[in-house]
């Protein structure tokens, strides 16, 4: 497992990052047993959100912790908040009080990376900047980030919010990958060249943003893996066969590419497959070349103006 500098530049983190969404039907010892595997297999940075499971995968995540303390300083939490039923609410209140609770189910005292989920349309960051402030003077969060948001919604917040924004979390896989093909069709008008986020991509390069790519072997929205779809046959086949060169497994190359990107990107993947997590641990390992990174591109269905 390589290591990269996200939210602090004093803390090395894993490269893939793990989330936590699927964990709510796990007991706490099978819960301990993941987290502990997990860093055995290098991984060390957790992802949670206070809506996944209706708040009990933090509950779960939070009893494994009390069984076993020592895991508690061997891994970073982060977790996310803003989306209510029905809603988005960026508002002082709900921020600071989904934290406390977040806080109270994960059964610690500090939060290490808070992410806002997804913007509140009725946003105003002055509330966001106290409410970060508050948060920060507390000890209650160590860092802050969002998810989902563009360049602009991250430059509307920075005109209050005096922390850095560390990291965004965004969709992104092979065959979900408008924010690397736009950077290829500039000017073009063409499938390739929409331009969905104000090229994201290379905003959070030059502002020292983490881009966390979620889904990372989804196509569309949550709609299932491309992994053996049959709709993605000649994909497919490419993977296998840089499965068979690399020694690792089509999974691994699907993150290995997302891996390859300058950006030091940290893709979040959800299993609680084991056996699939150490397939992801090895692969983080090797770096494609770009000859097999294009060839990976170009055979999802991308074009090369």
């Amino acid at each position: 497992m390589k290591y990269i500098n996200t939210y602090s530049k004093e803390i090395d983190v894993s490269q893939v990052a793990l989330g936590c969404m699927r964990i709510s039907q796990m007991t706490p010892a099978e819960t301990e047993k993941y987290i502990s595997t997990a860093i055995d297999l290098g991984y060390n940075y957790f992802d949670h959100a206070d809506i996944y499971g209706g708040g009990e995968c933090e509950k779960v995540f939070g009893k494994a912790l009390a069984l076993n303390k020592s895991l508690r300083d061997k891994i970073i939490i982060q977790t996310k908040c803003g989306i209510r039923k029905g809603m988005y609410d960026f508002s002082k209140e709900h921020i600071i009080s989904s934290v406390e609770n977040s806080l109270k189910n994960l059964g610690v005292e500090k939060i290490d990376v808070l992410l806002l989920h997804r913007p509140d349309l009725l946003m105003e960051p002055e509330e966001v900047a106290e409410a970060f402030d508050y948060l920060e003077s507390s000890g209650k969060v160590g860092a802050f980030g969002v998810s989902n948001h563009s360049a602009s919604q991250i430059e509307l917040l920075k005109t209050a919010v005096k922390q850095d924004i560390k990291i965004n979390q965004m969709q992104l896989s092979i065959t979900n990958a408008t924010m690397i093909s736009s950077g290829a069709n500039v000017n073009l008008q063409n499938r390739d060249g929409t331009n969905y986020d104000g090229y994201l991509r290379d905003y959070c390069r030059l502002n020292g943003i983490t881009v966390q790519p979620w889904s990372p072997l989804q196509h569309g929205f949550i709609s299932g893996t491309f992994l053996g779809n049959p709709d993605f046959a000649g994909l497919n086949e490419k993977l296998q066969q840089l499965a068979e060169k690399y020694g690792v497994t089509d999974t691994g190359i699907a993150i290995a590419w997302l891996l390859r990107l300058p950006d030091k990107m940290q893709p979040v993947v959800g299993s609680i497959n084991l056996e699939r997590l150490a397939d992801i641990a090895r692969a983080a390992d090797i770096v494609l070349s770009k000859e097999d990174w294009y060839d990976i591109y170009l055979t999802a269905g991308y074009k090369l103006p």
